[in-house]
């Protein structure tokens, strides 16, 4: 591999990269609402030669070069949140900014910059001549991540059809490459009291005073959750509450609370769920634990339902693709650092339910991601760009 060629290319396309960028981050696109950003990167896709351009029912777009045996994709969701509060931010989230080292604006690290590079990354093995017939290259842009991790990819794997040998997850990985993350599930506790009038609540059984006891139980729960020692202990918090009452003057005849558990290797949904329900509190009050379910439209109009569990994944150091990456980085960069994200990705779909293998890098930093001032760095859309476009040939060697 001539790592100095590679290099050189990447740099070479650092100010396509810089337009290319900040034109995706001056288009909205919140989750559900990304059929702007998509027919832009179709645009681009197109321009720069890829030699397959295809928006499937979900409103993903899917972009290959190469004709090889293997297919190796590159993953980025195109989808963001929203701004938040617009006085946190100095300048315009969607105009953006742009210096001599930086690009600003919403969706700028997470995780528009990925798309970017891994668009131009495929130009790069186009270019030099890397794509053979050992392989050929797949890059993603995702919808719906934001809302619910992983959506897209049941459907790309399902029933676009698409079988990978390994994903590379693009999202914002602080220059480091990352091999794993905590899972994650959202919990429903349900409650039933008996209303009554408020000057006398002996009468009824207060639902908020069941909650409170069952609340208790989960602080006491989180303190004693399994460890691993690469992705580290699994989490519960409280994220949500809600009562019904006749009236201010009156005892809750209901109360429900949605929990936000992190699962760490080792954990399952189920483990999970039973773990909530032999709270005795909940076995006291009889509780409901339930899983949320996610059902909403893509900007298409299609819905495809699915629980609202994200599995945890870790690929192994000693894997081809780990292998592979580092090897890419080490070639041009020196010894990069091999970690894990703290926050969640596609990877809960791809690995997490289906087994296909997922290795990370990506530009931008994860305190970026749903931020205020969001930022990106060209160099770093340089660096992805030129480590994706050597890795697949080094895993196909």
């Amino acid at each position: 591999m001539e790592f100095d060629k590679v290099k050189a290319a990447a740099q070479g396309y650092e100010k396509n990269m810089t337009a290319f960028l900040r034109d995706l981050i001056a288009i909205p696109g919140e989750s559900c609402g990304e059929e702007g950003v998509i027919r832009r990167i179709e645009k681009e896709m197109k321009d720069v030669g890829f030699d397959q351009v295809q928006i499937d029912p979900m409103g993903n777009i899917l972009g290959t070069m190469g004709s090889g045996e293997k297919l190796i994709a590159f993953d980025a969701h195109i989808d963001t949140v929203g701004i938040g509060n617009r006085d946190n931010w100095k300048f315009d989230p969607y105009q953006g900014y742009e210096n001599d080292t930086e690009i600003g604006g919403r969706g700028a690290s997470d995780q528009l910059g990925g798309i970017v590079s891994a668009v131009y990354g495929a130009k790069v093995m186009k270019d030099l001549g890397l794509l053979s017939d050992k392989y050929r290259v797949l890059v993603t842009g995702t919808v719906q991540e934001e809302d619910c991790d992983g959506l897209c990819w049941q459907y790309i794997l399902k029933e676009d059809g698409v079988k990978p040998e390994f994903v590379v997850i693009t999202e914002p990985t602080d220059g480091n490459i990352y091999r794993g993350q905590r899972g994650r599930m959202e919990i429903r506790i349900d409650v039933q009291g008996v209303s009554c009038h408020g000057s006398a609540p002996e009468r009824g059984k207060n639902a908020i005073y069941m909650m409170a006891d069952i609340l208790q139980e989960v602080r006491e729960l989180n303190e004693r959750l399994h460890y691993d020692p690469f992705l580290g202990k699994g989490t519960v918090t409280v994220s949500e509450i809600f009562f019904t009452s006749p009236s201010r003057c009156a005892v809750a005849d209901s109360c429900a609370v949605s929990l936000d558990r992190r699962l760490t290797d080792g954990e399952t949904y189920q483990s999970a769920l039973d773990e909530v329900s032999a709270l005795p509190s909940c076995k006291k009050y009889d509780a409901q634990v339930s899983m949320y379910r996610y059902s909403r439209p893509s900007w298409t109009g299609l819905e495809y339902p699915t629980d609202c569990y994200f599995p945890t994944w870790v690929i192994p150091a000693e894997h081809p693709a780990t292998l592979a990456m580092v090897e890419s980085f080490r070639g041009m960069y020196g010894e990069p650092k091999v970690d894990k994200w703290t926050f969640s990705t596609n990877g809960v779909s791809i690995m997490g339910r289906f087994g296909v293998p997922c290795i990370g890098f990506g530009p931008g930093k994860e305190a970026q991601a749903h931020a205020p001032n969001e930022i990106n760095w060209k160099a770093d859309l340089v660096k992805c760009c030129a480590v994706y476009a050597a890795m697949p040939s080094l895993y196909c060697k």
